[in-house]
């Protein structure tokens, strides 16, 4: 069977999944899911970056659009290269997780900018029995701490993952769980000891740090760095999070195995 890879357009998080178990998490019973299979990774990224063949999609209808750009389903706005490349930031930080499979081995990664040119790499917090979503959310958190340092020192920083169920958990959501005594309705609130630290981290730069979200597998360099990144820390299995020390030649690091 030829192997298919699915654009997801409007659903948990909008992306681009290698299996459909990994696609069918993200619009199982979600309203107004827009998804479709593709037999090529290159048809699948021109697919999703230009919005197109909605119309056939499951769960489309002759008025479905993509979530565009400036999106703010699900209260989470979207940014595009154009968007990033034209705020005033001093540091600028990707980050990113990878899970092959999905549960299986995590790893997360991070690209750190500095003035619009990549400074640094980071790669870890390998996981043998992990998720997406953790690793998505130890790439954060990490990105919290640095954060923590930049701003501290002056410096205006902004976090862009492509994880809106990440943002959510440590922007939105947390405040309420916090409120109800870390619980919700309708079931157990998953990754709860690391959404706690995080909030707490969060709630100390969150007047001073942007989160954003970038869609992930569109051509941002930053995202695309921080995705192989998370790759890197599962190939090496490195449960620590450190930074890259071969030669940061960004074509060749695209060129390495995407998540």
């Amino acid at each position: 069977m030829a192997k298919k890879f699915y654009v997801v357009w409007q659903g948990r998080e909008p992306g681009i999944y290698r299996d459909w178990n990994s696609c069918k998490q993200q619009v199982d019973k979600f309203a107004g899911a827009k998804y479709k299979s593709f037999l090529s990774l290159q048809d699948a990224e021109e697919a999703f970056k230009a919005g197109r063949s909605v119309k056939k999609a499951v769960g489309g209808g002759r008025n479905s659009k993509p979530t565009s750009r400036s999106s703010t389903a699900n209260g989470v706005k979207t940014y595009t290269a154009a968007d990033i490349a034209q705020m005033p930031i001093n540091v600028k930080m990707y980050t990113d997780g990878g899970c092959d499979p999905n549960p299986g081995r995590a790893g997360s990664g991070m690209a750190v900018y500095r003035n619009e040119v990549l400074e640094s790499l980071w790669y870890g917090c390998y996981n043998p029995e992990g998720t997406n979503n953790t690793a998505e959310l130890n790439a954060l958190n990490q990105a919290f701490m640095l954060a923590q340092t930049e701003s501290d020192s002056g410096q205006s920083v902004a976090i862009f993952c492509d994880s809106k169920y990440a943002i959510q958990c440590i922007t939105q959501w947390a405040i309420g769980w916090q409120k109800k005594g870390w619980t919700k309705t309708g079931g157990e609130i998953k990754n709860l000891s690391l959404i706690q630290e995080m909030f707490e981290r969060y709630q100390a730069i969150k007047s001073k740090v942007q989160v954003l979200h970038v869609n992930g597998h569109v051509g941002v360099e930053g995202n695309e760095l921080a995705d192989r990144m998370s790759m890197v820390a599962i190939q090496l299995k490195e449960a620590a999070f450190v930074r890259y020390q071969d030669e940061m030649n960004i074509k060749h690091i695209l060129s390495l195995r995407a998540g």
